[in-house]
């Protein structure tokens, strides 16, 4: 089995079972991880209902979940001989593909055949041209979705490796916190950019 299948793999049962240690009582005075997990949760939910609002509450499961397996993913690269499986690009793409088929259906199941309207444009005479151009902009979506974050988590594990290389007593530290910084980062932008897709999807009936 390939390693960032394994990594992944890693993710998928070791967050679950961390998130419902902490989370499945939680105290009155809130421990650091607690508090944590509860500005997670509060920023998932203020990102939803500023895109969403209260309807898209019911997607709050899909996104923090999706957002935990990208952070921990990523985080992964940090520790000495392990592999972030966000560091390869199949996980990208199967990821970036999930959102995609994810916000189209739901684009579809929340507004019917309306939803393709927005796909012609705003001018009848132009449709032809707002069609290809939607769809190449659509298309798009999950080919740079997976190819921002794989990049990213490569090249910040590559630099890693090689200034440790070179440099192994005063390069570490500063490189995992560029390197942390770079797993913030690149969470927020997934998860953000998840969030939109979804919004736009589902709302293109009220404009």
């Amino acid at each position: 089995m390939e390693q960032h299948v394994i990594m992944a793999l890693i993710v998928l049962i070791v967050v679950p079972i961390i998130f419902t240690i902490f989370a499945k009582k939680p105290s009155l005075i809130p421990t650091p991880i607690q508090n944590v997990f509860e500005i997670y949760i509060e920023f998932i939910d203020n990102l939803i209902k500023e895109n969403m609002g209260e309807k898209g509450r019911k997607y709050f499961p899909l996104i923090a979940s999706i957002g935990l397996f990208v952070f921990f993913g990523n985080l992964l690269g940090i520790i000495p001989g392990l592999e972030s499986p966000t560091a390869n690009l199949n996980t990208t793409m199967a990821l970036a593909l999930l959102v995609f088929f994810i916000y189209n259906f739901e684009g579809i199941r929340e507004n019917g055949i309306g939803y393709f309207k927005h796909f012609l444009g705003p001018v009848p005479a132009m449709a032809p041209v707002f069609v290809i151009i939607e769809l190449l902009s659509h298309l798009s979506r999950p080919v740079t979705l997976a190819l921002r974050l794989f990049a990213n988590m490569t090249g910040g594990e590559l630099i890693s490796v090689v200034l440790i290389m070179l440099v192994p007593f005063l390069i570490p530290m500063p490189v995992m916190l560029i390197h942390l910084i770079a797993v913030f980062l690149q969470t927020y932008v997934f998860v953000v950019l998840t969030t939109v897709y979804i919004a736009g999807a589902i709302t293109h009936a009220e404009h």
